[in-house]
């Protein structure tokens, strides 16, 4: 179910302080008063960012620990004290995957959702959508993950949206509709994110020709 590891949401978090970090806090400073308000504000936030980072640093480690306990008691500090940073909902999908592994899936759909629904990001809120329609899919609820995959405009996730459409309409049992899914990600440019041969197997064994690839004869 994983889209992203830990190592690469850690560089996502850092790409969104340094994308927006600056700009959310200016723009409530100097609405708040003074370049000297400004400047403390944006000390006192760049402070609570780090501590965001080193209690996510925590997060990590204690879930990797198998101390869910302490894992959670973290994540709950998080969102609590820091849902404005990208840790909270990075620190979820992290709990979301325990979940999953201990067989919690409802517990899981609804860490997923709540990423899905209120993460600052809008990468991550796609991730959290696609590993929420995977957990619905193995719940059997077939056409809520449907439902979750249906996007209107889903950018460089769309052959990644289509490859998951296709698993789940499998396990619904339409294949004709699974290899159609399929091929619309297949016939995609690749973005780094889709394996190809996986995907040709899938295709395969569904009795369809998966598209050559561009620069094949």
């Amino acid at each position: 179910m994983s889209d992203y590891s830990e190592a690469e949401q850690m560089e996502l978090a850092k790409g969104w302080l340094k994308t927006n970090g600056i700009w959310i806090i200016a723009g409530i400073a100097i609405g708040a008063g003074g370049l000297g308000g400004w400047h403390w504000y944006q000390d006192r936030r760049n402070a609570q960012a780090e501590t965001a980072s080193a209690r996510y640093e925590e997060l990590v480690d204690a879930f990797t620990r198998s101390d869910k306990v302490r894992g959670m008691t973290l994540l709950d500090q998080l969102n609590r004290e820091y849902g404005w940073t990208p840790y909270a909902s990075l620190g979820t999908l992290i709990a979301a995957r325990v979940q999953v592994e201990a067989n919690e899936l409802d517990k899981a759909a609804l860490s997923l959702k709540s990423v899905m629904d209120n993460a600052k990001d809008d990468e991550l809120k796609m991730v959290a959508r696609m590993r929420l329609a995977r957990v619905q899919a193995a719940q059997a609820k077939y056409d809520d993950a449907l439902a979750t995959l249906k996007v209107e405009n889903a950018g460089e996730f769309g052959p990644r949206i289509a490859d998951a459409r296709g698993d789940v309409l499998l396990a619904k049992g339409d294949r004709a509709g699974a290899l159609k899914e399929y091929l619309a990600a297949r016939s995609s440019e690749d973005n780094g994110r889709i394996d190809f041969d996986l995907l040709d197997l899938k295709i395969r064994d569904l009795g369809g020709t998966p598209p050559a690839t561009p620069g094949e004869s």
